[in-house]
């Protein structure tokens, strides 16, 4: 699918967006697992002055970032109404619209899965620009061993998935890895609405643990080491 008709497919979901993908029991048990995760780091790095949401959409997690960017105009449009005072701008994943070196942490959630190998490497390239000396960049990716490659009415959509290795492979010696979890270690999908909530800690748990591995997303920090 072509760039522009993918800006195209969020700018006409951005009114709706937050409804639609996180105001269900699914989507906020995905939010919850991501805030936890972003809660602990941040905590734990409280010298990360400037941070950039890459990939921010309608500014679901703009509360740990200090800027964030999009593509999509109509999504930053929805994120300017919830965060008037953010440093806001329309850029991309592969071309961040800031000064190299000018940032001290990124974080981008549900972009990668969207992204083709190629992509990604430039993602990896473009955000160790960007970011300062033993700067930190999060991002999270589809485990291929829990979910497989699926075609959808976009072929685009939430298409690509990646095992650590590759990953790996990607970044090779540029950057260190800090830290892993994982996100969303049971079939949420099939546990009823109402009981959800109940799995939410545990799962958060077993996240974290040496079965982190077997859930269905990867959440990793990399270190600038280069």
């Amino acid at each position: 699918m072509h760039q522009k008709a993918i800006q195209k497919y969020y700018d006409q979901l951005a009114s709706t967006y937050d409804e639609n993908r996180f105001s269900n029991t699914y989507g906020q048990y995905i939010d919850a697992q991501e805030r936890n995760f972003l809660t602990s780091f941040f905590h734990k790095y409280k010298r990360l002055n400037k941070t950039l949401d890459l990939g921010c959409g309608t500014g679901r997690l703009l509360d740990f970032a200090t800027s964030g960017v999009d593509f999509s105009e109509e999504m930053l449009s929805q994120a300017k109404a919830k965060y008037p005072y953010k440093n806001l701008t329309v850029g991309n994943i592969t071309d961040i619209p800031f000064e190299n070196e000018s940032m001290d942490c990124i974080f981008s959630f549900h972009v990668i899965m969207h992204q083709d190998r190629e992509t990604t490497q430039q993602f990896l390239s473009e955000s160790w620009q960007k970011l300062k000396p033993e700067g930190f960049l999060i991002f999270d990716f589809p485990v291929k061993r829990r979910r497989k490659n699926h075609a959808s009415t976009e072929s685009w959509h939430a298409y690509n998935s990646f095992n650590p290795e590759e990953i790996k492979f990607l970044f090779r010696n540029r950057w260190t890895i800090t830290e892993t979890q994982g996100i969303l270690f049971f079939p949420v999908h099939r546990i009823p609405k109402s009981l959800r909530r109940l799995f939410l800690p545990l799962d958060n748990w077993l996240c974290r643990s040496f079965l982190k591995k077997w859930a269905s997303y990867q959440i990793i920090v990399l270190q600038k080491t280069q």
